[in-house]
């Protein structure tokens, strides 16, 4: 029985040193995964950035061409109207034509019908051996006579004049509708050539335009789904960086294991009337900052003592728990009322091993340190608190 229990104190140790190179190296392997995965969610973001930036631009162009296709539809709409004036013109210079055309089949008629009569008319003079004066003078038969036949020769002449009179206005007027009819074609063949000129120009100039539009369309979609997909990937690659850096917590606190739980160590007393809460160095003080992201700064509200993952953490001094359980970017957060205005709290706490309501002494080991939350790095951050305010907790140790 001896031997055998001699035998188990020899060969846990060596268990132990022997599992502790494994764990360390799979730890090292879960760093360097987790270091690619963040360098490859950085990337990922980068390429977001871009493609917002992008997309961006292509929605300001699509808008320009937008306001430029609508003035244009807006030209469109009067060009529209000149059109339809246009057209209206064009009906009614064609309603003139026709007009024109009738009456020239008129004066035509008219004319060949004229020139018959004076034919005939020459024909009848020409037979008749159309008397002159003297004649009609002396062959009369007195003076009543004489007045008939002048009044006859009147007429008969006036008759002749007449007819080629018309005639001479029937030719005139022919030639005038044929000038007139003339110029109203040209007229109707440039008005067709004006309409179909701003026709094209419409047409040419707004295909264009919705073409630029359809390009700038199918360039956004294909950016849009390009930063859908590696916003998808980054969430992906979240959530693996997240599964890594739970199985890395686990690894360290298996290694915790291994290597035996730090203890808690002696109480150390300062200046002050509180203890310290756990030992160690202060790598954070109280007040203003830069950021732990690097950007801008904060005023901490209390000290960053940084020790291993699962450290005992002792009250400060002797209270009753007032806050316990996880708290924003404290992570796991554990307040202890002292008296009527001084309070104590800590953060990041790994585990909380008291609850509301509890009383606790000086010294006692309430909890754990650990890294939840908003932290970068195993710590206990530490805070002192009057009437709910926190103050530099160096003054108080």
């Amino acid at each position: 029985m001896r031997l055998r229990v001699l035998l188990a104190c020899v060969l846990l140790p060596l268990c132990l040193w022997a599992a502790l190179p494994v764990l360390s190296s799979g730890q090292g392997n879960l760093q360097s995964k987790i270091d690619r995965t963040r360098e490859k969610i950085g990337k990922k973001k980068g390429t977001e950035k871009v493609l917002t930036s992008d997309i961006a631009q292509y929605t300001a162009k699509i808008r320009r061409l937008q306001g430029r296709i609508g003035k244009l539809q807006v030209r469109q709409q009067t060009l529209q109207a000149d059109l339809d004036d246009k057209k209206a013109e064009l009906v009614r210079t064609q309603a003139e034509l026709r007009s024109e055309r009738a009456r020239l089949v008129r004066l035509r008629a008219r004319l060949k019908q004229t020139q018959k009569m004076l034919a005939v008319r020459l024909v009848e003079m020409y037979k008749a051996d159309r008397p002159d004066v003297l004649t009609v003078v002396l062959n009369s038969d007195g003076f009543a006579d004489l007045l008939s036949r002048g009044e006859f020769i009147k007429r008969i002449a006036d008759a002749d004049r007449e007819i080629v009179l018309t005639v001479k206005r029937a030719k005139e007027d022919a030639t005038a509708t044929e000038k007139r009819l003339d110029k109203l074609e040209r007229k109707q063949q440039k008005i067709a050539a004006a309409i179909l000129a701003r026709r094209n120009e419409v047409a040419a100039v707004k295909g264009d335009l919705i073409d630029t539009r359809v390009g700038y369309e199918n360039t956004q979609d294909g950016k849009e789904r390009a930063l859908s997909k590696a916003r998808v990937d980054r969430h992906e690659l979240e959530e693996h960086l997240e599964g890594l850096e739970k199985e890395q917590e686990k690894v360290r606190a298996k290694l915790a294991q291994a290597q035996g739980a730090p203890g808690a160590g002696p109480i150390k007393r300062g200046s002050g009337n509180l203890v310290w809460p756990v030992n160690g160095p202060i790598s954070s003080g109280f007040g203003g900052r830069a950021s732990p992201g690097g950007i801008g700064s904060t005023n901490h509200q209390g000290v960053d003592i940084p020790v291993p993952v699962g450290t005992p953490v002792r009250a400060a001094d002797g209270g009753r728990v007032a806050i316990a359980g996880p708290m924003g970017g404290y992570g796991n957060y554990l307040c202890i009322q002292h008296n009527g205005s001084l309070s104590t709290c800590y953060a990041h706490l790994s585990s909380i091993g008291v609850g509301v309501g509890k009383n606790v002494s000086q010294g006692q080991v309430v909890a754990q340190s650990g890294n939840t939350g908003n932290s970068t790095g195993p710590h206990l951050h530490f805070e002192v608190r009057i009437n709910g305010g926190a103050v530099n907790p160096m003054g108080y140790l």
